[in-house]
C-alpha cells in the first residue's frame, strides 16, 4: 500500500481528533465521514477494531507504511522498557519526525522529503533517509546550500512550532541537538500505545 495522501480532513474525522494537526475544516465537521452525518447509527466497535483503529491512527499521524511500523515495533519490543512507550519513543527519534518537531517543515511528509532531498544533516553528513533513528547528542542541521529554501524558511519564519524539551534549536545557525530520547508524558499525541501492543500481541 503506498502512502495515503487523499483529504486530511476526511481521515482526522474518520478518527475524531485532527491527526495532522490544526484544521478549521474538522472543527466544522467534529463527527465520522458520510452521507448521513453525524445521524447515523453506528455499529458497536469490537475490540479488535477499537485496537486496530488505535493502529491505523498512530500510522497515519507518523506517515509509516505497514511493514515500517511493524519493524518499529518489532524492534521496541526486544528492547528494555515498556514496549509501548519504547514504540513511541523510536517513532519520536526517526529524523523525519524531529525536522518535524524543531520547525524546519510544516508536516511529517514534508519533512520526509526534505531528508530524501539531501537537505538534511547529522553530526555534519548528510543524511538522506527519514527513518534515521537519532541518538542523544546528536547533532541536526540544514545543510549550507539548503538554508535559504523557501519550504524551509516559509516554516521557521512562522514560529508556531512548539518547542520540545527533549530537541535544541538555534534558528540561527539553522542547528538543534537531540538532547535525550523523550519521556512517554513530554510525547503530545494522542495514542493509546498499549492498544497497540495488545493487537500486536494476539
Amino acid at each position: 500500500m503506498a502512502r495515503y495522501r487523499g483529504p486530511q480532513t476526511k481521515i482526522a474525522r474518520k478518527f475524531g481528533s485532527p491527526i495532522f494537526g490544526s484544521d478549521k475544516a474538522f472543527e466544522k465537521k467534529n463527527y465520522p465521514p458520510g452521507q448521513h452525518g453525524p445521524n447515523k447509527r453506528r455499529r458497536k466497535v469490537s475490540e479488535y477494531g477499537i485496537q486496530l483503529k488505535e493502529k491505523q491512527k498512530a500510522k497515519y499521524i507518523y506517515g509509516l507504511l505497514e511493514k515500517q511500523f511493524y519493524n518499529l515495533f518489532k524492534k521496541a519490543s526486544s528492547s528494555k522498557g515498556i514496549t509501548g512507550e519504547v514504540f513511541l519513543q523510536l517513532l519520536e527519534s526517526r529524523l523525519d519526525n524531529v525536522v518535524f518537531r524543531v520547525g524546519i517543515s510544516p508536516s511529517r511528509a514534508s519533512a520526509r522529503q526534505i531528508v530524501s532531498h539531501r537537505h538534511i544533516t547529522v553530526n555534519g553528513e548528510v543524511v538522506n533517509i527519514p527513518s534515521y533513528i537519532l541518538k542523544p547528542g546528536d547533532i541536526i542541521g540544514v545543510r549550507e546550500k539548503s538554508k535559504s529554501l523557501e519550504v524551509i524558511s516559509d516554516s521557521l519564519s512562522k514560529g508556531s512550532h512548539t518547542r520540545y524539551s527533549w530537541i535544541e534549536w538555534d534558528d540561527d545557525s539553522l542547528k538543534g541537538k537531540f538532547v535525550n530520547i523523550p519521556e512517554r508524558e513530554d510525547i503530545p499525541e494522542n495514542i493509546k500505545e498499549q492498544l497497540i501492543v495488545e493487537l500486536y500481541s494476539k
